[in-house]
């Protein structure tokens, strides 16, 4: 498939996705959602990449769904909204979590509706001190989507999480690290910088470790500590038998950089 919508690369185990709509904040369509897919299924099939980057192309990360893709005016009847959620935006998020690699998302600018929580779908949330996130949903009559109501009281707690699902108010970067919403909140000029210093960290860094460690976090949203411990043991076993384990204590010892191939 060849990408209108999007940009993808690949080069020493970093793959780069950028959304790519800049004239219209790069807001999806279903395009873009097609495409968007594609991406991440050539991601998932190619061995050699070890860390994912996701960002947006000019001044705006991702101001969510294109309302002109599917417009709807006052008097017609209304569109099936659910089945978006179902066949684009659910899929989408559910891939990004269970993607057995680090997921890296550089907020370049505004990141609004389901913009905002794609960004919070992702591992590691870095962005632009002038971006901001914005769940404009309750402006629309709407529910945040794309899993907001899933992740932003896990992130920031009840309180905060419902003053921003049903004011829809601004919340700069810098306040969204305070809160614990993102990782860090970064000058604009170092903002690609700094993401692709952090994803060449991952790409020699024991992939499959970093893995375990993401489905474990996930994990324990749902398990009882006794599960959660249990859970722990079984992946220990696992990753004791591995490649980067065996090597990570040898470098130790050895007093040298480790050599880790992912596995």
């Amino acid at each position: 498939m060849s990408y209108e919508s999007i940009q993808y690369q690949v080069e020493e185990s970093v793959a780069v996705l950028t959304l790519n709509r800049p004239d219209r904040l790069n807001s999806f369509t279903q395009a873009m959602h097609l495409e968007v897919r594609d991406a991440l299924e050539k991601l998932q099939a190619d061995k050699s990449v070890r860390v994912l980057v996701l960002t947006g192309a000019g001044r705006g990360f991702c101001a969510g769904q294109d309302l002109g893709d599917r417009a709807v005016a006052p008097g017609a009847p209304g569109v099936d909204l659910g089945e978006s959620v179902e066949k684009f935006y659910a899929p989408l998020v559910l891939t990004l979590r269970s993607l057995p690699l680090p997921v890296i998302c550089a907020v370049n600018g505004v990141a609004a509706g389901a913009g905002a929580n794609l960004a919070l779908a992702c591992d590691i949330v870095l962005a632009a001190k002038s971006a901001s996130f914005i769940e404009a949903f309750c402006k629309l009559g709407l529910i945040p989507d794309t899993g907001g109501t899933w992740h932003l009281p896990r992130l920031i707690g009840m309180a905060r999480a419902t003053g921003l699902a049903m004011l829809g108010e601004k919340l700069s970067a810098e306040k969204a690290e305070q809160w614990g919403l993102i990782w860090r909140a970064v000058d604009d000029e170092a903002l690609m910088s700094e993401a692709m210093a952090m994803a060449k960290h991952f790409a020699t860094a024991p992939t499959k470790g970093l893995a375990f460690t993401k489905k474990a976090l996930q994990a324990s949203y749902a398990n009882t500590l006794p599960d959660q411990l249990k859970l722990e043991g079984e992946m220990m076993r696992e990753l004791g038998y591995s490649h980067d384990y065996r090597e990570g204590v040898a470098a130790f010892i050895a007093k040298r950089p480790a050599q880790f191939k992912g596995e």
